[in-house]
């Protein structure tokens, strides 16, 4: 049981469901902000070295291939989630002690390098987990990738529900909190993950399962925050949600169990999996070939256009909500609901694709031209109405989809064997786009508003223009990959054919 690729898929749900503290930032922004005394273009340059450390993974890739390289089965794997553990710990540590005092306050680039170890961290975590259900779900592979980037959505809200009860409205505890918990989930869990692709013909309805599982916990989540909003919790309301919650997320070790058990009998002809895999394709390219063809860029661009202004959006949530009159409760209950829209767009962005790839041969990249149209709606009811609810609904949701997307469309146009460092690199246009967004679109907007009235800004015209210029943006990045989707259909078409074939 200890080596078999179920409990290898539960361990990587227990990491990918603590690791996710970069979707936080808003909870404790204020609190960096205040200490340190930074105004908005500060803040906002901060929050783009956590959007680089997040998101440019390279490192963790190279270090995934080279520990897998020396074993088949992944043995070493456990060096990769050490070694983010140690960041993670190292990182958010040091920020607790500048916030708090306890060290004199460190200088920007400091505080910047800090912030990059603590965000790195994730990509330590992330890649073996999504590569690593990949090689044992070849067949699901968008499926799997949806999972491991749901439970990672979900990670936020689990991280501030767990806040709430231990630590409410001590941010600097919550600080401290991060430092810990993560490092010793990540610690405790990260000998069981293992490549372990053993030939069975039933693994949908266990996965499925997962899914059902990180469904209900986001609807739990969700329910709880609105009674949280509704009502005022005594402590041992709190204690009692998040307990139930604890076991909600322990429970996908009984699928593991049951999914285990099913393994042992013989599969039934009838079920024999009809699912064309990637290593059919004959696809096999390193960082230097992806790098070298258009559809490589395609993608980059895409999500430079969109990815960068969505997590523009997330990093400046607490002072976007101040300026249209929020309360700290609400805004940080919208933090929490991105967790949860950011969780349902990884979720159904893989299942859906899945879906309609082996049914209809449609390629992954429409969907992820789909999700960028989508995000323009969602920026335009921000702009002109100020409505954070539902605009971070639309623009997390659509994130969370491009997450789960774009690392299965790097696996399927370049191959597994280095997969993890490929997507990893693409991954780096998101902190070029929050740069570029969050630090010389809404900083320095926000920054000459506020000194027209005095030091802050109130009003719907504090964002606007930014939020028309993501619209504009956006658009670029809907051609963008529907271009991508055109000179790839021909090769998504040849799975639906291949299928076909093996069905008649």
């Amino acid at each position: 049981m200890a080596n078999n690729k179920w409990l290898a898929t539960v361990a990587s749900i227990w990491i990918e469901c603590s690791c996710g503290a970069s979707s936080t930032f808003g909870i404790y922004s204020a609190t960096l902000k205040s200490s340190q005394g930074y105004d908005q273009s500060t803040l906002d340059t901060v929050s783009v070295f956590k959007d680089i450390g997040s998101n440019i993974g390279v490192l963790s890739g190279l270090l995934y291939s080279a520990v897998t390289s020396l074993s088949r089965f992944g043995s070493g794997l456990w060096l990769v989630y050490l070694a983010g553990a140690v960041q993670f710990f190292t990182g958010y540590f040091f920020i607790w002690l500048s916030v708090t005092g306890v060290i004199d306050r460190p200088h920007v680039l400091l505080m910047c390098l800090f912030m990059f170890m603590a965000a790195h961290a994730q990509t330590f975590f992330s890649t073996p987990d999504i590569v690593v259900a990949v090689r044992n779900f070849p067949d699901y592979s968008g499926t799997s990738v949806g999972i491991m980037k749901g439970f990672f959505g979900l990670s936020g809200a689990i991280l501030i529900q767990i806040y709430y009860t231990l630590f409410d409205n001590k941010p600097t505890t919550y600080l401290l909190m991060l430092a810990v918990f993560p490092t010793l989930v990540s610690l405790a869990c990260m000998s069981l993950v293992h490549i372990n692709p053993s030939n069975t013909s039933n693994d949908k309805p266990h996965l499925n399962r997962f899914s059902l599982i990180a469904l209900i916990i986001a609807t739990y989540l969700m329910i709880v925050l609105i009674f949280q909003n509704i009502f005022t919790f005594p402590s041992w309301a709190y204690i009692l949600t998040t307990t139930i919650l604890l076991i909600m997320a322990l429970s996908p070790l009984q699928v593991a169990l049951t999914a285990q058990r099913s393994e042992q009998r013989p599969p039934s002809p009838a079920m024999t999996p009809l699912i064309t895999t990637i290593e059919d394709q004959e696809v096999e390219m390193n960082l230097l070939q992806a790098m070298g063809t258009i559809n490589y860029w395609l993608l980059f661009l895409a999500m430079v256009c969109t990815s960068g202004s969505a997590l523009a959006t997330i990093n400046n949530i607490t002072q976007i909500g101040e300026s249209l009159d929020y309360s700290t409760l609400e805004i940080n209950t919208i933090v929490s609901l991105w967790s949860i829209w950011n969780f349902l767009g990884r979720f159904v962005g893989g299942f859906v694709s899945d879906l309609f790839i082996h049914r209809y041969g449609v390629g992954r990249p429409l969907f992820f031209s789909l999700t960028q149209l989508t995000m323009v709606v969602g920026y335009l009811i921000i702009a002109l109405s100020g409505n954070l609810y539902i605009g971070s609904v639309i623009v997390g949701v659509c994130f969370g989809s491009q997450w789960s997307l774009m690392p299965t469309i790097t696996l399927e146009i370049f191959g597994v064997k280095h997969m993890g460092t490929i997507f990893n690199s693409i991954g780096a246009a998101i902190p070029i786009g929050s740069y570029i967004f969050s630090v010389q679109v809404i900083g320095k907007i926000y920054d000459k508003e506020a000194q027209a009235t005095g030091g802050l800004c109130h009003g719907l015209h504090c964002f606007m223009l930014s939020y028309f210029i993501f619209v504009g943006v956006s658009v670029f990045g809907v051609l963008f990959s529907f271009v991508l989707f055109l000179r790839t259909r021909g090769f998504y078409a040849s799975i639906l054919q291949k299928r076909r074939k093996q069905l008649y």
